[in-house]
Formats: C-alpha cells, sequence, structure tokens
C-alpha cells in the first residue's frame, strides 16, 4: 500500500485518495492527486479561467456588495487595475480582463 501525501493545508497525515481527489478527514480539504500546490502563491482566475494579476482591468458580471458599505457594484462595471488579497473570494465573478 502506497503512502498518501500529507494534506498541504493543516499537514495532516491521515488523508485517502477518492478517485482523482485527496481529501483531508481533519480540515476536509479537498485537492487534485495530480496537482503540484504552492501554499506561498495564490492564482486568481475569471469565470473563464484566465489567469488574473494585480493591475488587471476587469468587469463584473454579477451584482456585489462592498464589505462595510451600503453600496453595491453592478453588472457592467469596469473595474481598473485590481489589487487582489488573500480573503478575495468573487474571482467567479468578474470577466473581461486586459492588462
Amino acid at each position: 500500500m502506497t503512502s498518501s501525501p500529507k494534506c498541504p493545508k493543516c499537514a495532516s497525515e491521515f488523508t485517502y485518495q477518492d478517485g482523482d481527489l485527496l481529501i483531508c478527514p481533519e480540515c476536509s480539504h479537498e485537492w487534485g492527486a495530480n496537482t503540484v500546490q504552492d501554499n506561498d502563491e495564490k492564482v486568481w482566475k475569471d469565470a473563464y479561467g484566465n489567469i488574473l494579476q494585480d493591475g488587471d482591468t476587469v468587469t463584473v458580471i454579477k451584482d456585489l456588495k462592498v464589505k462595510g458599505s451600503s453600496s453595491v457594484l453592478k453588472v457592467g462595471t469596469k473595474v481598473k487595475t485590481v489589487t487582489f488579497q488573500s480573503n478575495f473570494s468573487f474571482c467567479g465573478y468578474i470577466t473581461d480582463h486586459t492588462r
């Protein structure tokens, strides 16, 4: 029996394989068995899978609430020179990026 790799999120050694995924039962993290993860750098992608970088110009494709404010970013709003933070989770709602 081959040994499964440790979980990249919590470093648990009790991981198991389910199809093409490796699963950690302690933190519920799932990752591809054939993918190499680099925890130092997070990759941001738009709704079509294009890789985004700081400084890109994007178009919002879904209304987004602005945290800490009562305002909303409406569909079609063009955002210039975006900067991504570690807790940013709305990349699926932006598209049409240019550099």
